[in-house]
């Protein structure tokens, strides 16, 4: 009998073992990077982004809309603005949104999912 206890508290413990959620961290290429390099997200609402970097710009397309961005430098995380729009996030989080006095976001808790050819 305590056999059978200890092999079922032992068994119930590694049901109860928390575990990491698995993120996808594909990481965006250095700003000055010469090298074109394609990567697509995922945002909230399931709205798609995909997003080329090269050379201090990022080519941003979304619904059929592309808005070619340039770099600016900021103290954390990136950030790539025109005259209308900004892409901007840090790590692994990213929003597109417009520039101005309503900042309305058109895609927001964007998620890299994986690189493009």
């Amino acid at each position: 009998m305590k056999r059978l206890s200890i092999a079922a508290i032992a068994l119930l413990s590694a049901c109860t073992t928390e575990q990491q959620p698995q993120t996808n961290l594909i990481p965006r290429p250095a700003a000055d990077d010469p090298t074109p390099q394609g990567i697509a997200y995922l945002c909230d609402g399931r709205k798609e982004v995909s997003v080329v970097y090269a050379k201090n710009r990022a080519s941003v397309t979304l619904d059929g809309r592309t808005w070619r961005l340039e770099y600016q430098p900021t103290d954390q995380g990136f950030r790539y603005v025109d005259t209308t729009n900004e892409w901007a996030g840090r790590d692994d989080l990213a929003t597109l949104r417009e520039n101005g006095g309503n900042a309305r976001p058109l895609a927001f808790n964007c998620r890299p999912t994986r690189r493009m050819a």
